[in-house]
């Protein structure tokens, strides 16, 4: 933002998700057919899985509470 202003929406943000979707598939499209597309291995793909997972969760294998939980004690302090 400049001088407090918001800019348009402009390009592939502007497009409905309908069409974002579609061209992104033609590029999918295009990619495999050429060859270059990236394909998963199943090591890759649970990798990738695992660290989602750790991100999502901190590590700990267990959901992250939101700050001002409903119980006031964040997840850490009620361990110790």
């Amino acid at each position: 933002m400049i001088n407090g202003e918001r800019k348009e929406r402009r390009g592939f943000a502007s497009m409905s998700p309908e069409k974002q979707r579609e061209i992104a598939s033609k590029g999918g499209r295009a990619a495999h057919q050429k060859g270059t597309a990236h394909e998963w291995t199943s090591d890759e793909a649970r990798n990738a899985g695992r660290k989602g997972g750790q991100i999502s969760r901190g590590g700990r294998g267990r959901l992250v509470e939101p700050v001002g939980s409903a119980s006031g004690v964040s997840a850490e302090a009620a361990s110790e």
